[in-house]
C-alpha cells in the first residue's frame, strides 16, 4: 500500500463525476519511468494482493482502459470514506481485465469448467463474491505504453528491455512469491507464459502449477477462438490434474 500512500492526496484531487480522459492520467504526477519509446504510469490497480489466492491469472500489463476504471474506482472510493487497503481492494477487482477482455476470458474459463473445479458457479463470481480464489495481476503490474499505445508485449521484447526486465524480473518475482503455494497460475498468452516458465525454470519465483496454452483473452487477438478450441482438451487435463492433487 506504500505507492497509494504516496499518489493518494493527487488521487483524491481527480473529479469522481465523469469519465477520467487521458491528459488527466499521463501527466507528470503519475509518471514512473521512460525508456526510448516505452513510457511506464503509475496505477492504483497493481497495489492490492492476495496471498491465499488459489488461482493467479497474469496477464502482461494493463491497458488504458484498465488504467483508467483503476483510477475512477479509487477517486470513488476515496472520496466515500474507504480505508486505503480498501480501496486497493475494490480497485483491484474491478479493473483488472475489465471489458471485452474479462468477457472473454470468464467465457473461456467457464468453458473449461474451472467453476465447478473451484465449487462456484461461474468464473465471474471471481472478480465479485468469491475474490478470495483469485489474484488477478500482470507480468508488468503498472501500465506500460509504446509509443502511446498499450504495450503488446512484442515491440520491444521484453528480454531487450532493461526497463521491461526489471519489472518482470523484480517487481513481479516479488508479487508472486509472496503467494500461498502451490497455486494455479494462468498466463495470458504465449508472451507471458514464456516469461513466467523462463522465471520458474531459473529459480526465480517458486513453482506453482502452469496452465500451458491459454491465449491471451484479448479482442485483438484474432486467432484466440481457434487457439482455444485447438488447446481445450490439453487445458482440460492440466485443470483437472492440478485439482485433484
Amino acid at each position: 500500500m506504500n505507492s497509494l500512500t504516496i499518489f493518494e492526496q493527487v488521487i483524491r484531487s481527480l473529479p469522481d463525476d465523469r469519465t477520467l480522459r487521458r491528459d488527466e492520467l499521463w501527466t507528470d504526477d503519475f509518471l514512473l519511468q521512460q525508456e526510448n519509446n516505452l513510457t511506464v504510469y503509475y496505477s492504483p490497480i497493481g497495489e492490492y494482493i492476495n496471498t491465499e489466492a488459489k488461482v493467479v491469472i497474469v496477464g502482461i500489463t494493463p491497458g488504458f482502459e484498465q488504467m483508467r476504471i483503476a483510477f475512477e474506482e479509487a477517486t470513488d472510493a476515496l472520496h466515500h470514506g474507504a480505508s486505503l487497503e480498501e480501496t486497493a481492494r475494490l480497485v483491484k477487482y474491478t479493473a483488472s481485465f475489465a471489458g471485452t477482455m474479462r468477457r472473454n476470458l470468464v467465457q473461456m474459463l467457464d468453458a473449461l469448467e474451472l467453476p465447478a473445479l473451484l465449487g462456484i458457479e461461474t468464473t465471474a463470481s471471481l472478480f465479485h463474491q468469491h475474490q478470495e480464489l483469485l489474484h488477478p495481476t500482470s507480468l508488468l503490474k503498472q501500465p506500460v505504453f509504446y509509443r502511446e499505445k498499450n504495450y503488446s508485449g512484442h515491440q520491444p521484447k521484453i528480454s531487450r528491455s532493461p526497463l521491461l526486465r526489471h519489472y518482470a524480473e523484480e517487481h513481479f518475482v516479488a508479487e508472486i512469491n509472496q503467494l500461498r503455494k502451490p497455486t494455479l497460475l494462468i498466463p495470458l498468452g504465449r508472451v507471458v507464459e514464456a516469461q513466467v516458465r523462463s522465471l520458474i525454470h531459473d529459480g526465480r519465483i517458486e513453482q506453482h502449477q502452469l496452465l500451458s496454452g491459454f491465449p491471451h483473452p484479448s479482442g485483438a487477438n484474432g486467432h484466440r477462438k481457434k487457439q482455444f478450441e485447438e488447446n481445450q482438451p490439453y487445458l482440460m487435463k492440466q485443470l483437472i490434474q492440478h485439482f485433484a492433487e
